[in-house]
Formats: structure tokens, C-alpha cells, sequence
């Protein structure tokens, strides 16, 4: 499967930190933290994004570099990218989607 990102226009979302960042694991089992191809320490980091509807989802977005954000604060995703994925374990074949940011900002009212 090919990865495309896919843009995600964040207009009319509202987003709030749900968990502060963390360093992505590339292994829980060895506690092996996850970097880009220049070395870079990914974060991961759980927003809670709710549409004009009111529906709230919560998603997890990483970052290369850790965002200067705490949970609870409202914050803006820059450069939101989707990627779609899929991989089959155990003869079942699961799939979603992961986002990266190219930071995560405090907003501002």
C-alpha cells in the first residue's frame, strides 16, 4: 500500500490537548523512542478535536520536537497530514488513519 498523506483542513475544528506530549515508543517492550530519518525525537500527543456539530473525536498527532503544550490547553495543529494505513496480523487485516503535525501550537483567544 502506498502512502499518500492526505491534508486535513482544520478550519472548522476545535482542538484541545487531551495528553500532554510524549516521546513516540518504537517498542513498549524496550522503551526504544521512535526518530525521523535525521534523528529527531518524535512526540505523540492526544487532542480532542470537536466539528461545528459538537462531535468530538479523539486523535492521536505527532510531531518531530516536543510541543510547548499541557493538557487542557486549546491548541492549533499546523500542517495537519492524514496517512492512511493497513497491516495484516494473525490472518486479519486491520487499518486507519495517523496524523502528523508539523507543530502544535497554544491558541491564542
Amino acid at each position: 500500500m502506498r502512502t499518500i498523506p492526505i491534508p486535513v483542513d482544520t478550519t472548522r475544528l476545535t482542538f484541545t490537548c487531551a495528553k500532554a506530549p510524549r516521546p513516540r515508543l518504537v517498542s513498549k517492550d524496550t522503551g526504544q523512542i521512535k526518530t525521523d530519518k535525521e534523528g529527531n525525537t518524535l512526540y505523540e500527543t492526544i487532542l480532542m478535536a470537536e466539528d461545528t456539530l459538537g462531535r468530538i473525536e479523539l486523535v492521536k498527532v505527532n510531531t518531530t520536537g516536543e510541543p510547548a503544550i499541557t493538557q487542557g490547553q486549546d491548541v492549533t495543529p499546523r500542517d495537519l497530514l492524514g496517512y492512511v494505513w493497513e497491516i495484516a496480523q494473525g490472518g486479519q487485516t486491520r487499518w486507519g488513519i495517523s496524523y502528523k503535525a508539523s507543530t502544535i501550537e497554544a491558541t491564542h483567544a
